[in-house]
């Protein structure tokens, strides 16, 4: 009768997360995370010991690829062959590997993301390097453990001279946990080992004196310190890396942008790709042509530009929106004792340096051992060479070799190894010549174990022999840093930095609408032209107030109530021509009745000036720039403002200047403005101008004595005036005539002061908005009316100019 099977009730919670620990644990500890003694996977390892086995070293003959990873999946790694062969390819690309482990014949891919070839096309051979992962591994360094057949044993560990888990780095995804431990510098380690040997209680601050930070294959820029100080101190940080740009200046005079280097793991031809999809869905600007001109040699990307694109500004765009800035994620995570931990930069070298001093106990013993068997055979020798006729004679009366063995011991007190090395001597080795060769080899022999016994017994010894080997290390295999590192900078690069600072004009209509479109919409006409609608068709609102301004400007908006609001020019949407415009209140929090009617552009908020403010009533006041620093969305108030009456113009002034102030009809009055003492914000300020009936202030501008004044009427009438023209009054008079005001004209709508090459802007009620050159206009008295500027359609009016300076 068959055995009845015994079943056991298990519970699947319990079964299913007991199996599952079990494989992330396997996941973890044997294939996905590096040992943080030698920094090596457990495929890898069994990689570079399988080909030492196979005597695949970097001086002998390159083999099959194939061959390789047939020997590791037979006898260490059961694993597929496309997982071995990816980590055989990866350790032979130097765009991978920092320092390359394999040294590989044939194609192993490129940084374009170029699949290697069949493992049986490629041939390798360790590197030079990797011969210092496994020095000495036969003098019994490492524990070796039975691979997954108990056919063969493989190490625990490699002894490597090396710290191969900061040099080369590693990434992997095992179960709840990932590492990713940069490249470094072999030479700024073996510095910071030897500093740490010195002084074994250094700060991780001090070792920050040695090593400077990641060293990538592929080169590139490091932003700032501060990820790279977090990196090191805690185990986990973030890098910003750049690619290298340069700016290259042709034959012609045109400038092309080359790409030099890339950050680290970025695929080169996909690179490419997305800049050319972001310069056709027009989010990087100013580029002409993309080609790659790299070769053997290394990495040269050209860009050209157009002929107005500034470099600047693309190379930001670049980096904004492309790989040519990534993020490099640090966690340095490995395995000690069998547990997965995150350490910190000093925790690494220490396991590092106490992993050689194992080694190298293990070695020294294991040398010693050797040294004191050879230094005992040696004593036999000399013992039979000095009594060489009767150990000959002892030998020729033996009956055979065991007699003789047992005669020769039983004489001269030997043991049987002795005995037997005695037995084992060839003829030659009787010799007067031979005997002192034995002698020289026992003296070397006997100052070498006095050495080893030294190294293990003086911690110091120790120490020193283990510098040593890091120094000869340090001249066989260091280099130069291949990534920089710059100094700490906004690494978030803001749309300031990307957006070209264009010349734009900004237009705010009675209804509450605001436009922002480019200066070029407006296209240069002679006076007497018509303009450019600049409104949607059918409807009835006007153009209010407008400036000329710049993509990257602030601009400060004055309201009738006397409050003013900030906003940047890029962050007002870009609108069409004939738009309506964008509601005002989706940017400012203005109030129903409140309306906009000045606007000033500023670069940067200057230091020791002030905004002069003019009240349609007459009132000015001067107020410190520096009290308009927080300037919100939400508004401040500038000057407080009586009853009837309501803010019109705002300009920048030195409090060393002279006003010129003019009204509706058509006067003006020149003062100076110290008769106007600086105030606060919620002041009201003085008179100006004292106002005839039905007068109204319209404005006002700061005399300079190398410009004109351009005045403009409501019916497109205007004219330039010398400022000479206007005599020096105290503040609050009438004024004098500016211009004849008559039905034609009709009333004063703007003033500006121009210079010869300059243009002005003009806007109608219509939306009709014209730009002429300042020379068109022509220079006439205070007294004339002017000429016709701007060919109004029935029923239109002049509501608003602006200025348009241009360089001398």
């Amino acid at each position: 009768m068959a055995e009845k099977s015994k079943v056991i009730l298990v519970g699947l919670e319990r079964e299913m997360e007991n199996s599952y620990l079990d494989y992330a644990m396997s996941v973890i500890v044997g294939r996905a995370l590096p040992d943080a003694r030698d920094g090596l996977k457990p495929v890898q390892r069994r990689i570079i010991y399988s080909m030492y086995e196979s005597g695949i070293l970097h001086n002998r003959p390159y083999r099959k690829s194939a061959h390789v990873v047939g020997n590791v999946l037979g006898r260490y790694h059961p694993h597929g062959d496309a997982a071995v062969y990816e980590a055989l390819v990866r350790m032979a690309q130097d765009f991978s590997f920092r320092y390359p482990l394999i040294d590989g014949h044939g194609n192993f891919g490129s940084i374009d993301g170029d699949e290697p070839a069949a493992m049986r096309y490629t041939e390798v051979r360790l590197s030079p390097i990797a011969s210092e992962l496994i020095a000495d591994i036969e003098k019994d360094v490492v524990d070796f453990v039975p691979n997954y057949d108990n056919s063969l044993r493989e190490p625990v560990v490699l002894p490597t001279k090396i710290p191969q888990l900061l040099m080369n780095g590693s990434s992997g995804i095992a179960v709840g946990m990932a590492t990713n431990i940069p490249p470094h510098n072999l030479g700024e380690l073996i510095d910071a080992l030897l500093y740490l040997i010195e002084k074994p209680t250094a700060e991780i601050e001090e070792l920050l004196n040695f090593i400077k930070g990641p060293d990538f294959p592929t080169g590139g820029i490091i932003i700032g310190t501060k990820g790279i100080r977090e990196s090191y101190l805690t185990g986990k940080g973030k890098l910003t890396v750049r690619g290298k740009l340069v700016i290259e200046e042709t034959k012609k005079g045109d400038k092309n942008i080359i790409i030099k280097e890339i950050p680290y793991m970025v695929n080169k031809s996909n690179l490419l790709t997305q800049i050319a999809e972001l310069v056709q869905e027009k989010k990087i600007t100013g580029i002409k042509d993309l080609r790659d001109e790299s070769d053997r040699h290394g990495i040269r990307v050209v860009i050209e530009l157009k002929k107005d694109a500034d470099p600047k500004i693309v190379i930001n765009q670049l980096y904004k929106h492309t790989q040519l800035q990534t993020t490099f994620g640090v966690i340095m995570l490995a395995i000690l004792d069998g547990q997965p931990k995150i350490f910190n930069l000093k925790e690494l070298l220490t396991i590092f340096l106490e992993h050689r001093k194992d080694v190298v106990i293990r070695r020294t013993k294991y040398d010693l051992e050797k040294a004191k068997a050879r230094a005992h055979i040696l004593e036999g020798l000399l013992i039979a060479l000095d009594h060489l006729d009767e150990v000959i004679s002892i030998i020729r009366q033996a009956e055979n070799s065991e007699k003789a063995k047992e005669k020769l011991m039983l004489r001269f007190k030997l043991t049987q190894n002795q005995a037997q090395a005695i037995l084992d001597m060839r003829l030659h080795q009787l010799t007067r010549l031979e005997k002192e060769r034995l002698m020289e080899e026992m003296k070397q022999i006997k100052e070498n174990i006095s050495i080893l016994e030294r190294i293990l017994k003086d911690e110091k010894e120790l120490w020193r022999v283990i510098s040593e080997e890091l120094k000869e290390i340090k001249k066989k295999y260091a280099d130069e840093r291949k990534t920089s590192i710059e100094e700490e900078e906004k690494s978030d690069i803001t749309i300031e930095d990307i957006l070209p600072d264009n010349p734009e004009v900004i237009c705010i209509t009675q209804d509450g609408y605001i436009k922002r479109l480019p200066l070029s919409t407006y296209q240069l006409q002679r006076r007497g032209g018509k303009g450019l609608n600049t409104l949607a068709n059918n409807n009835d609102d006007v153009i209010t107030s407008f400036v000329v301004t710049s993509t990257r400007s602030t601009l400060f908006l004055f309201s009738n109530k006397g409050k003013v609001y900030s906003i940047k020019t890029y962050e007002l949407d870009e609108t069409s021509r004939q738009s309506k415009g964008i509601a005002i209140k989706e940017y400012l929090n203005i109030e129903n009745e409140e309306r906009i009617t000045e606007i000033i552009s500023l670069s940067e908020l200057p230091k020791n000036l002030y905004f002069f403010f003019i009240t349609s009533k007459g009132i000015v006041k001067k107020t410190p720039v520096e009290e308009f620093e927080n300037v919100r969305k939400s508004g401040i108030y500038a000057i407080k403002i009586g009853e009837g009456d309501f803010l019109v113009n705002v300009f920048l002034t030195s409090g060393n200047n002279e006003i010129i102030i003019f009204t509706r009809k058509g006067n003006a009055i020149r003062f100076h403005e110290k008769d106007t003492r600086p105030m606060g914000r919620v002041a009201q300020g003085v008179i100006g101008i004292k106002l005839r009936k039905d007068d109204s202030v319209i404005g006002g501008v700061i005399l300079q004595e190398s410009k004109q004044i351009v005045l403009v009427t409501k019916y497109g009438i205007g004219k330039r005036v010398n400022p000479q023209e206007f005599s020096t009054q105290k503040r609050g008079g009438i004024g004098i005539r500016a211009i004849k005001i008559t039905s034609k004209t009709g009333d004063l709508i703007g003033v500006k002061n121009v210079s010869e090459n300059d243009e002005i802007l003009i806007s109608t009620k219509k939306g009709q908005i014209i730009r002429i050159p300042v020379n068109n206009i022509p220079i006439l008295s205070r007294n004339s009316q002017g000429v016709k500027l701007v060919k109004l359609n029935e029923d239109d009016s002049v509501v608003s100019m602006d200025l348009v300076e241009n360089e001398t």
